[in-house]
C-alpha cells in the first residue's frame, strides 16, 4: 500500500499519521499543499489533524482551496481511498468530498481527552477490524468538532450505513452523536477522533491499530 499524507501550514499530526501508516506496512509519501499532483501509485490519501492556516475563516476552508485538494477530490471521485482526521475531516467536508460541516463545539471550549466511540458499522475497510456494536477508546483534540448536517442528510447517512462511529458520551454537540462518516462508496472516512494517537502502546492505548492494519491490502483502481 502506498499512502500519501498531505501537509498544510499548521498541520501538526502529519508525522503521527505517517508513522501509523508505516507501522501498518505502508510506503508513505509526504505531499505539500502547493503540490499539484499526488505521487504515482497512491492507494490512500491521509489528510491529517492540526490547525491548517491557523483555522482562519472556517476550519479547513483555506486548506480546501490548496492546489493539492483538487487532486485529492479527483482521487476520491475515481474511487480512491482517503481518510481525514480532525482538521482533515473539516477539509474533506469543505471540499465537498464528505457531506455536512464541523461547527464550534457546543460548550465553546477546546476539548482534549480520550472518549468512547461506538463502532456503528464494520462494513467498510476502515472498521472491518472491529465488531459492529463494540466500543473503542480514541483521543479527541478539537474546538470545532460539532458535526452538523440537515435531517435529510443524517437520515441518508444512517440509512446507507455510512455512520462509522458515534460518541458514547457526546462531548461537542454533534448531531446524532456522529464522530465519523463515510462517503457513498465507503472508501472515504472522515472522523474527528485521532486513531493515529492510539496506535502504539506508548500512546496509552492501541484501539486505533485495527483501523490502520485493515488498510494494508487496499489498492486504488488505476
Amino acid at each position: 500500500m502506498h499512502a500519501a499524507v498531505v501537509v498544510f501550514p499548521g498541520s501538526n499530526c502529519d508525522r503521527d499519521l505517517a508513522v501509523a501508516f508505516e507501522t501498518a506496512g505502508a510506503k508513505v509519501s509526504m505531499v505539500w499543499h502547493k503540490d499539484t499532483k499526488l505521487p504515482d501509485g497512491v492507494d490512500i490519501v491521509g489528510v491529517p489533524g492540526g490547525f491548517s492556516f491557523g483555522d482562519y475563516l472556517r476550519c479547513g476552508a483555506i486548506a480546501a482551496n490548496s492546489p493539492i485538494c483538487n487532486e485529492v477530490k479527483v482521487h476520491a471521485d475515481r474511487g480512491g481511498y482517503a481518510i481525514g482526521i480532525c482538521n482533515g475531516f473539516q477539509v474533506l467536508a469543505e471540499t465537498g468530498v464528505l457531506p455536512g460541516a464541523l461547527l464550534r463545539n457546543a460548550g465553546l471550549k477546546y476539548i482534549c481527552k480520550t472518549v468512547g466511540l461506538n463502532v456503528v458499522t464494520s462494513q467498510c475497510v476502515y472498521t472491518e477490524g472491529y465488531s459492529a456494536g463494540g466500543v473503542i477508546d480514541i483521543p479527541i483534540a478539537h474546538h470545532d468538532g460539532n458535526y452538523f448536517a440537515d435531517d435529510e442528510t443524517i437520515a441518508r447517512l444512517q440509512g446507507e450505513d455510512r455512520v462509522a462511529f458515534t460518541y458514547t458520551d457526546n462531548p461537542n454537540g454533534a448531531k446524532s452523536d456522529i464522530a465519523g462518516i463515510l462517503s457513498a462508496n465507503k472508501r472515504v472516512l472522515g472522523m474527528m477522533p485521532h486513531p493515529e494517537r492510539a496506535a502504539d502502546p506508548g500512546h496509552g492505548g492501541t484501539d486505533g491499530q485495527a483501523l490502520f492494519r485493515a488498510l494494508s491490502g487496499i489498492l486504488t483502481p488505476a
